[in-house]
């Protein structure tokens, strides 16, 4: 493709040449005969014929390339090379337009418009870009606009953003070239790109709107260029800009509209002045004023403008952060502020005082003073209209009791209260003014709204509530501890436990106001030094108010409650032990711990009121159904709630154990919540892999408890509520990840608990009947895949303890959960410890055991050593422990007993019996707890245990020498079923039992732990000992350590 551009370099040069001679040759023919040169002309005619010459040769070189290459790459199944083929044919058609600028080479560009990989259509976007930016060329490219224009508007929601980015610059190219080409559809489905969430392709839309809308100018605005205001030529432009805002319909995005437009409509969007006239100057003769509507979209986009010229950043939702603004940046910021300062000043108390009854526009007006250079006020001599400025804040307040308005008041208060700048001591003034006008209004009103003996009429309530949010809406932004606001609400309050009439309105806005108090009060203390007494006062009114929050979550009113739990758990959450840290240590008195009752009410909370039915919260006060916006309000609301308590567990305020119940509704309200409860548990498994391990298994038991509760224990397994607690257990595996070494232990654990929880509940009817519980081994077999292959054989001994031998020979459809269990415990596995052991109760439950299925005379062999050893076949798994110290859990459990390292007889074990085993059971008789001191001797004790392993070890592989020749000899005979075997095993069995009896007299050990072997890598494994039952076969060293009969 590069060696066809050159090619078309020369052949675009030998035109010109061409055009040139031939232009000589005709210039020096029209002469005079007498004047005209006959040599000159064989020279251009000869001149003219070589390059001909030339040409054509060129010609037929860039036909065998585009014919041999070109038709067949421009297809080609790798991207880059279809890529490459459309940027070189557009820089073709650019270069040499007479030649390839035709429908014969745009429709190759056209097709690949519709290639799959975004490389490519880029390509195809950016060669039309070189294209339609030459106006000379646009004649020739009007069938192939006509033919694709569709593809290239679609192509503006491209799914890269890169395309389409290109896509509606390209539309802007073509708008400009000729308007008439795109239709008013066209232009709208880029329109709305403006308010798109990715910069890029918003600010593209902005220039593709402000060239059609904006840049044109009428005749008659000439003379209006020198005007400023409401006669300057932007006038009719802002009004274009609020008529389109408004039909767009999106009128909370205003933000989104102004920035997309900042960088090509900088000069319109901060000509305030004119913004400005437009609001405050009656209309000309003959204009239309704006409405109410239009004024409102007006004073919306002016604040948002405003806004991004002083903060130089895009809004939430655009950009990764603010950036490090430049010299220039700087300086235009500085200057647009003064400006706005200069400006606003003047004019903001006479929009105040038009609009002061319209809480909307009074809203957005009250955020201007935050955007104010305020050392203006000074330098400008402004003080005036400062005090103008705060008469008409204070105459919003006393009009408007609206939450929106009553906080924009208390922000722009705070705004002004700088002591940095002169005007503090003025604006503080006025603000300690209303405060205490509102304070007094407030007891005075309090006083007798709570007389006894008297019902509150409807008035008293209203002018409470109005109070009350004034004076709450000042707290959350300015400190009003000198004003003692707790006392008051707490009379509130309690008032309206005793009594219950107490208006919901009123209890919403007293809990928010004494949670302002209580916040206000620990920021004094922790950022100055405090008082032993503040201490305890403050910790005494936060003991008290969370109380009364407790009392107000079995409130009637939903809203109520809502309110009392979101405080409860922000209550919580800061005065938990995190207040201890960064060095406040003298801060520890504060520290509240949530008792059992509260942490109970607060789940109850969450379950009655955040899992529930979408259709049980649609319903409107009317009966009707709510919108579509008030319904994923009403989500958002509960999604708060839910984050709000689960930030309670992750940072261990409540037990974890609590999120069990969480857990359970992981796929019922995946849609819902799933993000919130997977972060959940991804957080407890920082915290706490054991634990949060514990608390899955939980939830699991809970569903399957409230299933046995509902269909008895005689359930269809293939029932829908069975099947979705299975999947819900495979969702839970899935989050323990690929790394099974990390997890190992807390797998474990869950297996364990599991196990524990199967065999609970013993049949009435006595061990012929499955445990009642069985079925959930069934739920348990989904985290058997995140068992490492040593742990299987750990776990499945453990599962053994509990197993009578009657159970390994049930074969019923009831103990089919026992059976998949067990299975799932033997599959993957190569060790034929496993298959021995098995090999009583199923036959080939493992791959090798389908190799060689061991015949019954064998399995009396095995039967007769294993008889011969009851009394001192024990915990083989004890090996489990000792291999490794590095189990961490959160509390030292209770540990079991060592006893001995040989085989055990599966049969004659029952849980009760194998309590020494590797994890800890929950008998009839309790240990005592193990204290500190015994667990330091435990702890030593290990040390002297590896030393003993090693002998151990030694001594074992005397034993598999002797075990070895027992195996050759029994597969050299001639019928495994011959009596005279037996003999032979038990007197290899006695012979070695003497010396692991030496061994164990010198093993001490009180207590043992879970302690799980480690892996080997491959590397490892083949430096191991060979299986006895196939040679071939890699095992675990630990085998030697492990019962294999």
């Amino acid at each position: 493709m590069k060696l066809m551009t050159a090619l078309v370099n020369v052949a675009l040069n030998l035109s010109i040449n061409m055009d040139n001679t031939q232009r000589q040759y005709e210039a020096e023919r029209n002469k005079m005969i007498g004047k005209r040169a006959n040599e000159r002309l064989e020279l251009l005619l000869q001149k003219r014929k070589e390059l001909q010459e030339n040409q054509d040769e060129i010609e037929n070189m860039m036909n065998a390339i585009f014919k041999g290459v070109f038709v067949h790459r421009y297809r080609d199944a790798i991207a880059e090379i279809r890529a490459i083929c459309i940027e070189e044919i557009g820089i073709w058609m650019k270069m040499y337009s007479d030649a390839f600028l035709n429908d014969s080479y745009l429709k190759y560009v056209g097709w690949t418009m519709h290639d799959k990989q975004g490389e490519v259509r880029l390509k195809c976007l950016t060669a039309l870009q070189g294209l339609y930016y030459n106006k000379e060329l646009n004649s020739k490219l009007e069938l192939f606009t006509s033919r694709f224009k569709d593809r290239i508007v679609s192509m503006t929601l491209d799914k890269e953003y890169d395309v389409a980015v290109q896509a509606i610059k390209l539309l802007t190219l073509v708008l400009q070239s000729s308007e008439e080409v795109l239709t008013a559809e066209d232009c709208e489905n880029v329109y709305h790109l403006v308010y798109s969430a990715h910069r890029p392709v918003a600010v593209a839309a902005g220039e593709f709107l402000f060239k059609k809308l904006f840049s044109r100018r009428d005749p008659e605005e000439d003379g209006m260029m020198k005007r400023r205001g409401r006669q300057g030529p932007n006038a009719n432009l802002v009004k274009t800009l609020v008529f389109f805002f408004l039909e767009s319909e999106l009128h909370e995005h205003a933000a989104y509209l102004v920035d997309s437009m900042w960088d090509c409509a900088t000069e319109l969007l901060k000509d305030w002045e004119c913004m400005n006239s437009l609001l405050l100057e009656e209309p000309l003769s003959g204009e239309e004023a704006l409405t109410d509507r239009q004024e409102s979209a007006l004073i919306e986009i002016m604040l948002c403008t405003i806004r991004q010229a002083a903060e130089c950043h895009p809004p939430v939702g655009r950009g990764t952060g603010k950036r490090v603004l430049t010299a220039k940046e700087k300086k235009t910021q500085l200057d647009d502020r003064t400006k706005i300062t200069e400006l606003f000043a003047v004019a903001l108390p006479q929009l105040l005082a038009k609009y002061s009854v319209d809480a909307e526009k009074v809203t957005n007006l009250l955020q201007l003073p935050q955007y104010f250079d305020l050392e203006i006020y000074t330098t400008g001599r402004l003080e005036k209209h400062l005090d103008a400025l705060l008469r008409q804040i204070r105459n919003i307040v006393e009009k408007h009791t609206d939450t929106d308005v009553l906080e924009a008041c208390s922000k722009t208060y705070h705004a002004l209260c700088n002591e940095e700048f002169t005007i503090f001591n003025r604006v503080d003034i006025s603000r300690s003014q209303l405060i205490d006008e509102l304070a007094d209004k407030f007891n005075r009103l309090l006083e007798d709204f709570l007389q006894e003996g008297e019902e509150p009429d409807e008035d008293d309530a209203y002018q409470v509530l109005s109070t009350l949010k004034r004076i709450t809406a000042f707290h959350n932004a300015h400190d009003l501890s000198k004003w003692d606001l707790f006392a008051c609400n707490y009379k509130l309050l309690k008032t309206g436990i005793e009594n219950g009439d107490m208006p919901e309105q009123i209890v919403i806005h007293a809990l928010q106001c004494t949670h302002y108090v209580i916040l206000w009060q620990l920021a004094k203390i922790t950022e100055s030094s405090s008082t032993k007494e503040d201490l305890l006062r403050l910790k005494k009114q936060m003991r008290v108010f969370c109380q009364i929050c407790q009392h107000y979550l079995t409130n009637v009113n939903t809203t109520v409650k809502e309110q009392a739990f979101t405080i409860l758990c922000d209550i919580l959450m800061i005065f938990s032990h995190q207040i201890m840290s960064g060095g406040r240590d003298m801060l520890e008195p504060l520290v509240y711990t949530p008792d059992s009752s509260l942490q109970s009410e607060l789940l109850s909370f969450i379950l009655d009121h955040v899992f529930i039915e979408q259709d049980d919260d649609n319903n409107s006060a009317d009966g009707q159904q709510e919108d579509e916006a008030s319904k994923i309000e009403a989500l958002h609301k509960r999604r708060n709630l839910l984050a709000a308590f689960c930030k309670l567990i992750v940072y261990t305020v409540v037990e974890m154990n609590t999120a069990a119940d969480i857990f359970k509704q992981y796929m019922k309200y995946y849609n819902d919540y799933g993000d919130i409860i997977k972060e959940t548990m991804s957080k407890t498994r920082q915290i706490d892999k054991i634990q949060c391990a514990k608390t899955l298994i939980l939830s699991l038991q809970q569903l399957f408890n409230e299933m046995i509760q509902e269909n008895g224990y005689n359930f269809d397994r293939s029932s829908s509520t069975f099947s979705g607690i299975k999947e819900l257990a495979r969702r839970f595996a899935l989050t323990f990840g690929l790394d099974q070494l990390k997890t190992r232990e807390a797998i474990a654990m869950l297996h364990k608990d599991g196990i524990e929880f199967a065999f609970k509940e013993p049949n009435p009817q006595g061990e012929s009947h499955p445990p009642l519980n069985l079925a959930f081994l069934d739920i348990l077999s989904e985290f058997s895949s995140k068992l490492l292959r040593q742990d299987k054989r750990t776990v499945y001994v453990y599962l053994e303890k509990f197993m009578t031998f009657q159970m390994s020979l049930r074969r019923e459809d009831v103990w089919l959960p026992l059976m998949s269990y067990r299975n799932s415990l033997l599959a993957g596995g190569d060790d034929d410890t496993m298959s021995v052991i098995s090999g009583i109760s199923s036959r080939g439950s493992t791959v090798r055991s389908k190799k060689s299925k061991p015949s019954t005379g064998k399995r009396k062999v095995v039967e007769g050593m294993q008889l011969s050893l009851t009394e001192e076949s024990s915990s083989s798994d004890s090996m489990w422990l000792s291999r490794e110290q590095t189990l961490h859990t959160p509390v030292m459990m209770q540990t079991p007993q060592l006893t001995s390292t040989i085989m055990r007889e599966p049969k004659r074990l029952r849980p009760e019996d194998s309590f020494m085993s590797v994890y800890p059971m929950q008998t009839e008789h309790h240990q005592t707890p193990l204290d500190y001191n015994t667990q330091v001797t435990w702890m030593l004790a290990q040390r002297q245990q590896e030393e003993a392993r090693q002998q151990q070890e030694r001594a074992a592989m005397s034993y598999v020498k002797l075990r070895t020749n027992l195996q050759h000899a029994i597969r050299r005979g001639t019928s495994l079923m011959e009596d005279d075997e037996e003999p032979i095993v038990e007197d290899v069995m006695m012979s070695s039992e003497g010396r692991i009896e030496d061994l164990n007299e010198g093993m001490d050990f009180d207590t043992m732990d879970i302690d799980l072997p480690p892996s080997k890598n491959r590397r490892e494994r083949t430096e191991l000992k060979p299986d006895f039952f196939d040679p071939a076969s890699i095992m675990d060293e630990s085998v030697l350590g492990v019962s294999m009969f």
